[in-house]
């Protein structure tokens, strides 16, 4: 065999070698799709490891993109953190506003029940269609980790929930009239600290339990937190002097005597 015979063996066979290993690695995400590969990334790291314990390098690895493309579509960490979290808010806020306009309308002429305001306000979250996309729950817990962090939750849950928030305390005046809004805050806050736990799904209760209960069963988590906070409102609600009519009129005849 002649040397630039055996030359051409050798490099044909490099060729094929080289396609080979190539065809092993993983494939870049298209063009189009790598913008959304990289919200992906970035949702599925923050939410496992909060803003601090993540790098841009790290969620490019994770979207399968070279590793300046985040610093170019986003322009900074903060800012595709925020764009994050951005991605998904309005869903959620559609989907619990229809759910109280519905509720509202549903009462008239009376005003809508305290239990009916606090379905439309879990249901959405706990059960909805939106729920078979993975995705979500990466997302429910990095909402979990913002509302817990200071610094983050009173820029974006403020920028992105406190609307709709305000709607449902409204919701909530009309169905009781007359509450203290000092108590309306603190079962708001309550209810927030509920609502937080319950889209983080750490596992806790699960092993609380022993398994009888998971954080991850999101509808019955539902219908237990529902009811249970229902409570909590029209407790504080009857507590109040306002709340206590009968009590009222029966000192207005005592002092009568």
């Amino acid at each position: 065999m002649t040397r630039g015979g055996a030359r051409s063996i050798f490099v044909n066979r490099s060729k094929r070698e080289e396609t080979l290993l190539s065809a092993k690695k993983k494939l870049p995400a298209p063009k189009a799709d790598r913008r959304s590969a990289i919200l992906d990334a970035a949702e599925a790291e923050f939410s496992a490891h909060g803003f601090d314990g993540v790098t841009l390098r790290t969620i490019a690895n994770r979207a399968g993109v070279d590793v300046a493309l985040p610093h170019y579509y986003f322009g900074s960490k903060e800012k595709l953190f925020v764009a994050v979290f951005d991605r998904r808010a309005k869903v959620l806020n559609d989907l619990r506003e229809a759910a109280l306009i519905e509720a509202i309308a549903a009462a008239k002429p009376e005003a809508p029940t305290v239990e009916a305001i606090i379905r439309a306000y879990v249901e959405p979250l706990f059960k909805g269609e939106h729920l078979k996309e993975p995705g979500w729950n990466s997302y429910y817990a990095l909402v979990a980790y913002v509302n817990n962090t200071p610094g983050w939750g009173g820029r974006l849950m403020t920028e992105h929930f406190d609307p709709l928030i305000r709607k449902f305390l409204d919701a909530l005046r009309l169905a009781m009239p007359g509450m203290n809004e000092r108590d309306l805050f603190w079962g708001y806050h309550c209810f927030s600290g509920a609502l937080t736990l319950g889209l983080a799904q750490t596992g806790r209760i699960d092993t609380l339990s022993n398994g009888l209960v998971r954080s991850d069963d999101l509808a019955d988590a539902c219908e237990h937190m529902v009811p249970f906070i229902t409570g909590g409102f029209e407790a504080a609600r009857r507590a109040s002097p306002v709340g206590k009519p009968a009590a009222r009129s029966a000192r207005v005849k005592s002092s009568a005597h």
